[in-house]
């Protein structure tokens, strides 16, 4: 026991230095002013007089929503594909799913920059349709397409691993007792996979929220988010009172949102099936 201990002190000292440390200096600055500690930071945020930020904050989280339920709306029918395909080539597609996922983010978002410009792919196959070009990048369409393909696989994954583990047994029965493939789905499957949509979302959700390259770059600074004036707060404007007051807030709702997924989920863990 001793031995497990002291191998844990590494790690301890690690999450104290780049983890905790740093959260508590944001903390720290969200309060600091020139007199000492103030709320002049949050007062300023939560200005309903002149809500700008609080305007950007909700077109965070509208972004961030709409970008979860079209990743929801996709990743769960692939997810299912999959656990209904034979082991070999299940494992060969979800190794492409993941493949993309090992080149870096901001190349894959300089990627989409080219497709979506009046002079790329997209727009020259419009153009030969007669729909084009449109002017697709510099949108909040561009930039949630942008959230749904670089945090596709966060949803696949998840609901993959609930729905390629559900017994087989518990389709079966529910078959027996003259359920049809629809009421199987919604009474049984559908009710087991729930954790692993519930995670799908929180890892969805929470990236998508708090993103600045993708509204940066297929936004074009016209659909600036959350994540977009915090970064502009500590680099440019050099206010990291404001700047960290916005973190704070952000990492409050963040975590909001993962409690209450969290508690959601420990609902389900035992799978209500409805028969």
């Amino acid at each position: 026991m001793r031995k497990f201990k002291y191998a844990s002190l590494p790690f301890a000292a690690y999450a104290l230095i780049f983890i905790l440390a740093p959260l508590l200096l944001i903390v720290f600055y969200s309060f600091a002013g020139p007199g000492g500690l103030t709320l002049e930071h949050y007062k300023a945020f939560f200005n309903f007089e002149d809500p700008v930020y609080l305007q950007v904050l909700w077109r965070s989280i509208k972004v961030a929503a709409v970008s979860t339920l079209l990743c929801l709306a996709l990743g769960y029918p692939m997810a299912y594909i999959l656990s209904k395909m034979r082991p070999g080539l299940r494992d060969t597609m979800v190794f492409l799913f993941v493949l993309p996922m090992w080149m870096n983010f901001l190349l894959r978002t300089y990627a989409w920059m080219t497709l979506l410009e009046r002079t790329g792919l997209i727009n020259s196959l419009l153009g030969k349709l007669g729909l084009g070009p449109l002017d697709l990048m510099y949108t909040q369409g561009a930039v949630v397409l942008g959230n749904v393909y670089n945090f596709l696989p966060f949803m696949i994954l998840p609901i993959y691993n609930v729905l390629v583990k559900i017994d087989s047994s518990v389709v079966e029965a529910a078959q027996d007792l003259g359920a049809n493939r629809s009421v199987v789905f919604r009474k049984v499957i559908f009710p087991l996979s729930l954790p692993g949509v519930i995670s799908g979302v929180s890892m969805t959700f929470m990236p998508a929220v708090s993103t600045f390259i993708i509204s940066r770059l297929l936004g074009g600074g016209q659909q600036a988010l959350i994540g977009d004036i915090i970064e502009n707060q500590f680099k440019v404007v050099g206010n990291w009172g404001l700047g960290s007051a916005m973190s704070v807030v952000l990492m409050a709702l963040i975590l909001a949102a993962m409690n209450v997924a969290r508690k959601y989920e420990d609902e389900n863990a035992g799978g209500n099936v409805l028969l």
